[in-house]
């Protein structure tokens, strides 16, 4: 498999073009009806709305068009983006700190109530954002998040690319567990196959916990050499073009002692009754509570400690959350993690 034939992201089901339209229709029958606009600052909504790639960028989606205010360091890198990705979307530079404050004072005008998601924004930055505009900022909740949940055909390809690669990586770095190397020794095979495999960067930091390590579900890797007896828990992911992969894997390497083999085939058994049930319709939280009862039924309740899964696409965690309390249901075209774990 190769990216040679990746499929742009501005084709198939709902494209770019039309992501600024469905953010409009999701404010207004979500929000009040004052108001009629919205800001964002979250980068990887901003992606996802206009293509744009960028460290810094604030956008205004307007009733009629959408606006991104930037720096100088990526006027061009912008307008390119946004080109590409046929977005309706004007890009204002600004070369100064006075000149972005003109700018999204001059993007706002007219606004008088702009809808923002406060998990997007810090008390610091909520607060000088009141300071620069006229309009009213009004609270909404996860309007873009929520949209990015079911992907299209060309996300997809791009989080199969990771996958691929993430899976060559361990395909070839597992008969490696037996050979006496490090946990980081292992982590830099996994993070170098990644890339030669077609990943652009790993997602997050490799996760390769070995013997009593195994118990932290978000270990740094060592200078521990694997042994006999342990059992090995590898957590790795790769990114392709802002997509992401995310794996979790445990291998028992030689004899263990028996708790935790039974351990191994509690969990396993539970991911594989999860991924059953992991369909349109079926409540995310559901999914989280087939998992957990199996494993308490199986004695190991206290010992499970964190929800069964997530969304994955732009960002390595996001909606939907497969846990309890949230309590929507599944829908096509969502890419979700199955993951319970128990730590002893």
């Amino acid at each position: 498999m190769g990216s040679s034939n990746i499929l742009p992201l501005n084709v198939a089901g709902r494209d770019v073009l039309a992501r600024d339209v469905l953010a409009r229709e999701r404010l207004a029958v979500t929000s009040s009806e004052k108001i009629t606009a919205l800001l964002v600052t979250d980068l990887n909504n901003i992606r996802w709305l206009t293509g744009f790639t960028g460290s810094a960028g604030t956008l205004i989606v307007r009733p009629d068009d959408m606006v991104l205010v930037t720096d100088g360091r990526y006027g061009d890198q912008a307008r390119e983006q946004i080109k590409f990705s046929q977005s309706q979307c004007r890009v204002v530079e600004g070369r100064s700190a006075a000149a972005l404050r003109d700018a999204l004072t001059q993007a706002t005008k007219g606004l008088t109530s702009i809808g923002f998601d406060p998990a997007e924004m810090t008390v610091a930055q909520h607060e000088t954002m009141v300071g620069q505009l006229t309009a009213e900022l009004c609270k909404v909740s996860a309007i873009v998040p929520h949209l990015r949940r079911r992907k299209t055909e060309p996300e997809i390809q791009r989080m199969e690319l990771a996958a691929y690669a993430t899976d060559m990586a361990l395909t070839e770095v597992v008969p490696m567990l037996s050979q006496g190397l490090t946990e980081r020794d292992i982590r830099d095979e996994l993070d170098y196959r990644m890339r030669r495999h077609g990943a652009e960067f790993t997602s997050y930091d490799t996760i390769v916990a070995s013997g009593p390590n195994a118990a932290r579900p978000h270990h740094r890797p060592v200078s521990r050499r694997i042994e006999s007896g342990d059992s090995v828990v590898i957590d790795v992911g790769g990114l392709v073009d802002g997509y992401h992969s995310d794996m979790t894997r445990t291998y028992l390497i030689g004899d263990v002692d028996p708790v935790l083999g039974e351990m191994h085939e509690v969990v396993s058994a539970s991911q594989l009754l999860g991924l059953a049930h992991v369909r349109a319709g079926v409540l995310a939280q559901d999914v989280d509570q087939i998992c957990r009862d199996f494993i308490v039924k199986a004695g190991y309740g206290d010992e499970f400690t964190h929800s069964t899964g997530h969304g994955v696409g732009l960002q390595i965690h996001e909606m939907p959350w497969v846990r309890n309390g949230f309590a929507e249901p599944l829908e096509v075209g969502e890419v979700v993690t199955v993951e319970p774990g128990v730590y002893r």
